[in-house]
């Protein structure tokens, strides 16, 4: 019996391996919707990162203290690692529960299609602005340690603002509460937890990934006029009233009332929260610590 219950683990483990390698390679087979040259340079209108040790710059080392302070959390912690793995199947993991469907190439070809060009474009709007600046990261900085050392040495000379993974999840967010809007607070709500895991995790400036949510957004307003992007959107949008027949509730999080007059709390990966739930909670529209 047990020997084929690990029997049964190890393909598990094997499955989940190649369905998340297949998602990445899926990604860089992508179609970008765009070429850095097609968008605006960020750097152009947006104010410059602030100058080390300027009065400004008060704000992003604060931050970054109090993101030291979140890796205390181990959940939170483990949230800014996770976090941290670039691509469209993080971006399908934390926010698919959210979303009302299982996103797979084989389940949901449309909606998956047009996710993975998007993921491919979202590095357009932010590379420019990365290479005109070239701002060093926190840890490189500071000369510490961060949340993923394994990483360090890839993106040491890497330009830091703005971030690059928020700019990948406020985008995606973006796309699929425009496919299903009454998932709107819950994948909004982990995608603005999704770029304070950078600064948690010691990659980012706060202001980093406050340039990368206006980048993020500029982007999901000139992905709306692109002809391709509209046709694709438009399948999605059919699929997704197809898979769901019609109910766009279906385990999206929400902060109506529930029958009994009681507030709908949810945690900050989207899951309804239980009685045994500790830590932050999504209550009627904010963020407060259960207890």
């Amino acid at each position: 019996m047990i020997k084929n219950m690990k029997w049964m683990i190890s393909v598990i483990l094997i499955l989940c391996g190649t369905m998340t390698a297949q998602a990445a390679q899926d990604e860089k087979n992508g179609t970008p919707f765009f070429t850095s040259e097609d968008l605006p340079n960020i750097a152009n209108f947006l104010p410059a990162p602030h100058e080390f040790e300027s009065a400004a710059f008060v704000y992003d080392q604060t931050q970054h203290l109090w993101g030291k302070l979140q890796r205390l959390n181990e959940e939170r912690a483990q949230m800014a690692i996770n976090d941290a793995v670039f691509g469209m199947q993080t971006i399908i993991d934390i926010y698919g529960p959210m979303f009302g469907l299982n996103i797979t190439k084989e389940d949901t070809p449309e909606i998956y299609k047009l996710l993975q060009d998007v993921s491919c474009t979202t590095d357009s709007i932010t590379v420019r602005a990365k290479r005109q600046h070239m701002r060093l990261r926190p840890y490189v900085y500071y000369k510490e340690g961060t949340l993923i050392p394994e990483k360090e040495e890839k993106h040491a000379g890497e330009g830091s603002w703005p971030s690059g993974h928020t700019s990948l999840g406020w985008t995606t967010a973006l796309l699929l509460i425009d496919i299903n809007p009454a998932a709107t607070d819950g994948i909004m709500a982990r995608a603005y937890e999704h770029g304070q895991s950078r600064v948690i995790a010691g990659y980012h400036w706060q202001t980093d990934v406050d340039a990368a949510r206006l980048a993020a957004s500029l982007l999901y307003i000139k992905l709306q006029g692109n002809e391709r992007f509209q046709q694709q959107m438009a399948k999605a949008r059919q699929e997704f009233k197809e898979k769901t027949s019609g109910q766009t509730r279906i385990n999206a999080p929400s902060t109506q009332s529930t029958a009994t007059g009681q507030s709908l709390v949810y945690t900050l990966s989207g899951q309804p929260a239980t009685s045994e739930t500790r830590g932050i909670v999504i209550v009627d529209h904010k963020k407060v610590l259960k207890h």
